[in-house]
């Protein structure tokens, strides 16, 4: 009986050996980093976050809550009318991370990640974006998109600041209008392409006229220099010269203007035709 007792000993001590270690390694958690835990007590979250490092726990009666703080990224849609009452959709890419020291906040309130981005960071990005549209017209939430980021940037970060959520950096995946604004655009553009092109020929149409005043001004220019020279002494030299390369360049055809003499040793111009002279008939009789 007393063999019997003893055999029954090693089993004992090695159960309770196994029992004390069990409770021994459920009273410490190790947190990471990158984590943050929360330490609930029979259901009960504590307050104060668990951060990197080695942390005594009650065993068999606590859990603890772990969650990732590092940098997480979402795309979430958002819709809104512009302050001209345009349709405008955008798709942006939020990166944020969990403050650690509000994990015990979130776990209260919100539960797991995936609670909180469903109902804190979608519906905080749809009134961001809300915000930042209502603030232009559709046309100036193009042409001010880095605008209207910054203005969407900035309620967005206020607005999750208080979820215990940092926002790190955003961008806007996708801005889509609505159809009648699209054509819209694009009758605009081909008007205003229509309007560049009539004001092109209109102002080639100018410099065409501009340039034909100037020819006709440079024509009455040296016709009034030819008429000074002409009168000048030596005028009718000119006339000579003139006189010969046109029958230069009419080739070697006998010239059909002649220039006369005239008085005072000047050389007057006389305009004489002879392809107009008609030969004087004879009288057959003389």
């Amino acid at each position: 009986m007393k063999s019997s007792s003893l055999n029954w000993q090693p089993v004992i001590l090695s159960f309770l050996a196994i029992i004390g270690l069990a409770l021994l390694t459920s009273s410490f958690v190790i947190i990471n980093p990158g984590q943050a835990g929360v330490l609930s007590i029979l259901g009960k979250a504590q307050d104060g976050a668990l951060l990197e490092g080695l942390h005594l726990k009650p065993p068999l009666v606590s859990t603890v809550d772990v969650y990732d703080v590092t940098v997480q990224k979402f795309e979430v849609p958002a819709q809104s009318s512009t302050k001209d009452l345009q349709d405008l959709s955008g798709r942006f890419a939020i990166n944020f991370r969990l403050d650690p020291t509000e994990v015990v906040s979130i776990r209260r309130t919100q539960g797991t990640l995936e609670n909180l981005v469903s109902k804190i960071v979608a519906p905080q990005t749809q009134e961001s974006f809300k915000i930042a549209a209502a603030r232009r017209t559709v046309e100036e939430a193009i042409t001010q998109r880095a605008e209207l980021k910054q203005d969407f940037d900035d309620a967005l970060t206020s607005r999750l600041a208080k979820y215990g959520i940092l926002v790190l950096d955003t961008s806007v995946v996708d801005l889509t209008f609505s159809p009648e604004f699209a054509k819209a655009v694009e009758d605009k553009q081909i008007a205003e392409q229509r309007a560049r092109r009539a004001v092109y020929i209109a102002q080639e149409a100018e410099q065409e006229a501009q340039a034909e005043i100037n020819r006709a001004k440079g024509r009455a220019e040296a016709q009034r220099l030819i008429a000074e020279t002409l009168k000048a002494p030596g005028g009718s030299l000119v006339l000579q010269k003139e006189a010969i390369e046109a029958w230069k360049e009419g080739g070697a055809q006998v010239p059909r203007v002649l220039v006369m003499g005239g008085e005072g040793g000047h050389q007057v111009p006389f305009l004489l035709n002879l392809d107009q002279l008609e030969p004087t008939p004879t009288n057959p009789a003389g």
